[in-house]
């Protein structure tokens, strides 16, 4: 795996940035989680996996100021916005979870989406709209990793041919 044994971090503090941190640690030898806040927006349960977590470092109140490193990662710059501390973090990898906003505006005047702008689906991946689906990290759902991703393409497919088949025979 990608990251095996080595110090990696990411930044954000919402349900993606906690889901994934934790799932770092089934690989990555240490996750610095970075965020800019006191506090996580994540729900309840994954803070407590973060903060119970003991490969995870979380860096409150902190930014990355820069990246460093000239082919790969090597170290992150980072500022603590409460007290201006600056410091330098070696890491061979970082994630960016901070601000993950799906791009589907175009799509507001056609399907239902929630108010973070993800598209509302059925268990079919269908729409509000007869005949448009959605698969993937763009739909409103509680997990967004590849495997899920993968796992709404098929259900979205399948059921996109039935819809399909059924117009046909109507």
């Amino acid at each position: 795996a990608l990251y095996r044994d080595e110090v990696v971090a990411g930044v954000g503090g919402g349900d993606t940035a906690l889901q994934d941190a934790v799932f770092l640690t089934r690989f990555a030898q240490k996750v610095h989680l970075i965020h800019r806040r006191d506090a996580f927006r994540g729900v309840k349960i994954l803070q407590e996996k973060v903060l119970t977590n003991d490969k995870i470092q979380v860096h409150w109140d902190t930014v990355v100021q820069k990246i460093e490193g000239d082919q790969s990662v090597r170290a992150l710059s980072l500022k603590n916005v409460k007290t201006g501390q600056e410091r330098t973090l070696p890491v061979s990898g970082v994630f960016v979870w901070a601000g993950i906003t799906p791009n589907t505006n175009w799509l507001k005047d056609t399907v239902v989406l929630d108010e973070r702008g993800f598209i509302i689906t059925n268990a079919e991946m269908a729409t509000n709209q007869k005949g448009i689906y959605a698969a993937g990290d763009v739909r409103s759902k509680l997990l967004r990793q590849i495997s899920t991703a993968v796992g709404d393409g098929a259900i979205a497919a399948f059921a996109c041919e039935q819809y399909l088949e059924h117009r046909k025979m109507g």
